[in-house]
């Protein structure tokens, strides 16, 4: 048992698409969690650990690069490995491909966290469950993450999105799931570059889009169905094409921090499928808004 193992392998359906022309991010992380759940199985830590053992390795952060688009009936597939064993949890390295052409489109580091379900508190794995995953280890060439700085209140984010969680958004843990967490921070995007001039109909108008290049996500609690979800955002920082914002997601109930969202993408060109300056009007607005880091 040694090496990468294939965790995933699929089409993109036209369902799965977005306003952009291409697989939308939640999907990817639809994919990601089966990936990340695949690995698992392997090591002996799934779905079926967690029904015997009352514990699970649940996601805490995700660093994720978006290299290469995928396009309605791209034809793709994942394989994964372990990157570093903890005490208490596992950094997941995924690799997504183009199954046509062999490219690498995305890599996803994926750190999880080895949980008590029934006191919701880390737990050290056993000696034999850290040498299964050892053994799994491989070579990682993935792009390294880079620290930014981040704002140290909500001072200055605007409102990007309150609803609450639907039963069917629930994973195989019975909490909301990575999929839906994305969709959720998606439509953040759209409601907060709207304020400074990418309103959809510039979108539609313009040909242009917002592509997105990198994701660093934090899990820092549970949303599980009938939790009202509130979210907030910010521009922390705009370049000739690029914007980088920051996405902050909370229990409405219990005011308790559940999730970030670190977004880095570019305004797109959507014939010439690549980054376009934005418009000085656009940039301006934007300036406007930033809240500093």
């Amino acid at each position: 048992m040694s090496g990468w193992l294939e965790t995933y392998r699929g089409t993109v359906f036209r369902w799965e698409v977005d306003h952009n022309d291409h697989l939308t991010v939640a999907y990817y992380f639809a994919h990601f969690a089966d990936a990340g759940l695949g690995l698992l199985e392997a090591l002996g830590l799934g779905a079926g650990y967690a029904a015997r053992a009352g514990r699970a390795c649940l996601t805490a952060d995700c660093h994720v690069r978006f290299q290469r688009e995928l396009r309605v009936g791209d034809i793709l597939h994942v394989e994964s490995g372990v990157l570093g064993v903890e005490a208490d949890g596992l950094l997941l390295g995924h690799k997504v491909f183009d199954s046509a052409t062999g490219a690498v489109c995305t890599t996803v580091e994926q750190r999880v966290r080895h949980v008590d379900l029934a006191r919701g508190r880390a737990v050290a794995f056993y000696a034999e469950q850290r040498g299964a995953a050892e053994a799994r280890r491989v070579p990682w060439d993935g792009p390294p993450r880079e620290a930014r700085p981040r704002p140290q209140s909500l001072d200055g984010f605007r409102d990007t999105a309150r609803d609450t969680v639907e039963p069917a958004e629930a994973d195989v843990f019975g909490q909301v799931s990575l999929q839906h967490l994305i969709h959720r921070f998606s439509a953040c995007n759209g409601q907060a570059i709207a304020a400074f001039g990418l309103t959809p109909g510039y979108m539609r108008e313009r040909r242009r889009g917002f592509s997105t290049f990198e994701f660093q996500l934090a899990i820092e609690g549970t949303l599980r169905p009938g939790d009202p979800v509130r979210v907030r955002s910010a521009l922390l920082h705009v370049g000739a094409s690029s914007m980088r914002l920051l996405h902050v997601m909370t229990n409405e109930r219990s005011g308790e921090r559940v999730a970030a969202l670190e977004q880095f993408g570019v305004h797109l060109d959507m014939d010439a499928r690549k980054s376009t300056p934005l418009p000085d009007d656009v940039r301006a607005q934007a300036h406007a808004v930033l809240v500093a880091s």
